[in-house]
């Protein structure tokens, strides 16, 4: 028998006695905390490090001043986040809505044109894009764990925001038990254009998505194709119709931009809204949908929308 032909023998034979060996690998980092300030008695600043995204994630908290377990909302911004918070705090009235809800609301800062998904590619200009892994595996336990949540959660999001809330919920049905979506296109492949006209003119990369339109990954981040998902949830929608409303009298530095820019929008969402809630029709699944005759895509009428979609979202949480 050749040498190495002995050796093999040798240690085959030692292998059988005591077992194959035994590496040791060091465990996967896991998402913590880096920083966490009071704003208030009832808002926090966090900071998260999130090892699937190599990166600190900064988000506000709203939450009850006592304790007490309580539900969480998950409250996703637009295509373009504030800056230093989440605009749903700097342009709505969502902190004086919230408090005194025995509930807590989470609000993500940053992900501009994210659509706060998972990209299957670093891109040049967003970097590593990695939200749906962040928000539904890395930051629920640690928000119920710091916050006193009991694990029972909602999501709901303003125009890609809401976009992002009913692909996460099709995609985690046993996360969410309510879904808001404001000025929101849920039906992914309609609304495929905007979606990759959006991202490219933030400077990123559509492609590093989802990959091209009509691919897997859009079919499996379209909820018009995963209704059931949807099922037995409280789900909320609404849009105007791109007409100037009310909103449009009152005198702000945005006036011409909504409606010369947000008018075709709403008006597109209205379109894909329709679309969307016939499926759910056709599948026997219900919600709460606002049509409003006016309105364009901003925010004071996304500010309606928060209010006018609790007593759909809020009893459904427990809230």
């Amino acid at each position: 028998m050749r040498r190495t032909g002995v050796a093999a023998s040798v240690l085959a034979f030692a292998i059988a006695l005591i077992g194959p060996a035994v590496v040791h690998t060091a465990p996967a980092a896991a998402a913590d905390f880096v920083a966490v300030n009071s704003l208030s008695a009832t808002r926090t600043a966090i900071t998260v490090a999130s090892p699937v995204m190599g990166r600190t994630i900064d988000l506000h908290v709203l939450h009850p001043a006592g304790g007490g377990s309580r539900p969480t909302y998950y409250l996703l911004d637009g295509l373009d986040p504030g800056i230093g918070q989440s605009t749903w705090t700097n342009a709505t009235d969502a902190e004086a809505f919230f408090r005194g809800k025995h509930i807590n609301v989470v609000l993500p800062i940053g992900g501009q044109a994210s659509y706060y998904t998972d990209w299957i590619t670093d891109d040049p200009q967003f970097g590593r894009y990695k939200w749906e892994t962040f928000l539904t595996q890395e930051l629920p336990g640690l928000i119920n764990a710091r916050f006193d949540g009991n694990g029972v959660n909602g999501i709901g999001g303003l125009s890609m925001g809401g976009n992002a809330a009913y692909i996460l919920a099709a995609r985690h049905p046993g996360l969410y038990r309510a879904v808001a979506g404001y000025s929101a296109c849920p039906d992914t492949a309609m609304a495929a254009s905007a979606i990759m006209f959006s991202i490219a003119t933030r400077g990123g990369d559509p492609g590093n998505m989802w990959g091209a339109p009509g691919g897997p990954e859009w079919a499996a981040h379209d909820p018009a194709l995963m209704v059931e998902g949807l099922r037995g949830k409280a789900l909320y929608m609404s849009t105007g119709t791109g007409i100037p409303g009310p909103h449009e009298a009152q005198l702000k530095p945005q006036l011409a931009e909504n409606i010369f820019l947000g008018g075709p929008i709403e008006l597109g969402v209205n379109t894909c809204m329709v679309a969307f809630d016939q499926r759910l029709r056709a599948a026997g699944i219900g919600a709460k949908i606002d049509y409003h005759p006016v309105g364009t895509h901003s925010w004071s009428y996304w500010q309606d929308a928060l209010h006018a979609s609790w007593p759909t979202i809020g009893p459904a949480l427990g809230a």
